[in-house]
């Protein structure tokens, strides 16, 4: 049996309230006892952690491995922007440059204290069979674990939004009704067929499917995707209602919200979790409660993008599991959950009204973005308590962030900034030790990520002069198109 004893360190209870000093033991990578400081165990090594607070690896219920080589892509962008830009922000990707951007984004997210992630990941047409197992590899190789999710779509956005061809002028309208997804058989078969021979369990990167946004995918694409899931026993995620245009884009082309329609086609399971939600109803979160389904909260993007504050407090309230994400590096620029926590907790205080009980604590947001998240990817993690696997992050309490420790979850969610951590483990094994990533050439990294960005500006060039002709027209359309969904407040309210 693998034993190691863990000494000398504050540890995080799972309530997240304090730290008392304390030794861990793990076996076979799960967490076995929680035990006195001064406990001897055995046939088992010892590792020295004093001056250290040990706490569970964050957990980002939503993020995308493609932003990577995108991050800072983007200044006053609102969704509708963003994903008018997408055909040069992540277009001429080869094989190399996927693994690589997922690469990037796993680095970062280890460095800074996440052990998990709910990736969902994009190949333009459609998803290969050969890009999934790249970046399933990227992740094995950084070591993290992974839901690697192919967000799929058999729509563009140009023939997804309602009206928008029409309001472009007659030149680009050509253009942007050519702009095709691969046909539905054909994704839908080579993730069947990924799920089928999918190999990277042992390192712990799980298959999902992410049928992207609803009003991007046909009815009978959704339903195919939910056959996939079942089949396979696969984590499904989905951007719900996450700017207004989208959510009044449901109320054009289905007459309810589009998380109804999601449940009407069977889509909303306890394997099911909306990303974003911005826009949800207080009848959507309690369906989300009475379906089991989860809500990945992603303060930072929701304000970057310009989408609203997301109903976290009522989705608690209704029953939901909520977790904390990033989202991708092109949508809010870095992988850091402990900048996530910090905002999540942040916008909670914004609502027009909302007293000290609606707000996010610290203690509870750190749990959100623990056993939370770790609920939504259906990992046993999330907490340092026997039977959880020894995902644990060891920060440094002589760093200015923790000088004085005055109050453990609130130094994690006010003043941690991701720089104390200095040690992580995954599955009881050590994969960042002081800041440095093991099994893995960062400067090489550096060099690839350098090169490839040079490239992909030259080769991008032509369709990013188009994307920024068409931007102006999109962001009319779609601000206006959001004016047309009234059911719910999710801005600040105006004097």
């Amino acid at each position: 049996m693998n034993r190691l004893l863990i000494t000398g360190a504050r540890v995080l209870t799972p309530e997240a309230t304090d730290a008392p000093l304390a030794s861990i033991l793990i076996e076979d990578g799960r967490i076995a006892a929680i035990l006195p400081p001064d406990a001897t165990v055995e046939d088992a090594a010892r590792h020295d952690a004093t001056g250290r607070l040990v706490i569970p690896g964050l957990v980002n219920s939503h993020t995308h491995g493609h932003g990577g080589l995108a991050k800072g892509a983007g200044d006053k962008w609102d969704l509708a922007l963003l994903l008018a830009h997408a055909p040069w922000v992540g277009g001429g990707r080869g094989l190399a440059e996927k693994r690589l951007s997922t690469t990037l984004a796993a680095v970062e997210m280890l460095k800074k204290g996440c052990t998990a992630s709910f990736d969902l990941t994009a190949e333009f047409p459609g998803p290969t069979l050969d890009g999934l197992d790249s970046m399933a590899e990227a992740y094995a190789e950084v070591g993290l674990r992974a839901v690697l999710a192919p967000m799929v779509a058999d729509r563009s956005f140009f023939q997804a939004t309602p009206g928008l061809i029409e309001a472009l002028p007659e030149p680009h309208q050509g253009r942007a009704a050519a702009i095709r997804m691969a046909e539905s058989g054909e994704i839908l078969a080579t993730i069947g067929a990924a799920a089928k021979a999918w190999r990277h369990g042992p390192a712990g990167v799980a298959l999902g499917i992410a049928p992207t946004i609803p009003l991007h995918c046909s009815d009978d694409f959704m339903r195919g995707c939910q056959q996939l899931a079942g089949e396979h026993g696969l984590r499904m995620q989905t951007h719900v209602s996450e700017a207004r245009y989208q959510a009044a884009g449901g109320e054009v082309l289905y007459g309810s919200t589009l998380l109804a329609h999601m449940d009407r086609l069977g889509l909303v399971t306890p394997r099911f979790s909306v990303a974003h939600g911005v826009w949800l109803t207080p009848q959507d979160l309690d369906l989300l409660a009475a379906r089991g389904a989860g809500l990945a909260h992603n303060p930072g993007a929701n304000m970057r993008l310009a989408s609203g504050i997301a109903p976290v407090r009522a989705a608690i309230r209704a029953g939901v599991t909520v977790g904390i994400g990033t989202d991708g590096s092109s949508s809010s620029d870095n992988q850091n959950m402990f900048e996530s926590m910090r905002l999540a907790a942040f916008a909670s205080r914004l609502w027009d009204g909302a007293e000290d009980d609606d707000w996010l604590g610290t203690a509870e947001t750190v749990r959100l973005a623990t056993e939370g998240s770790a609920a939504i990817m259906g990992l046993e993690a999330g907490s340092i308590a026997p039977g959880r696997l020894a995902d644990l992050v060891f920060l440094d309490l002589d760093h200015i962030n923790w000088l004085p420790l005055n109050n453990v979850a609130n130094q994690l969610v006010w003043t941690e900034d991701s720089s104390a951590v200095r040690d992580v483990m995954v599955g009881g094994s050590w994969k960042l030790r002081q800041g440095r990533v093991l099994g893995l050439d960062e400067a090489r990294l550096a060099t690839e990520a350098r090169e490839a960005a040079a490239r992909l500006l030259t080769a991008n060039a032509e369709v990013r002069r188009w994307c920024e002709a068409i931007a102006p027209h999109v962001a009319c359309h779609c601000r206006a198109l959001a004016g047309r969904f009234t059911r719910v407040q999710r801005l600040l309210k105006a004097d």
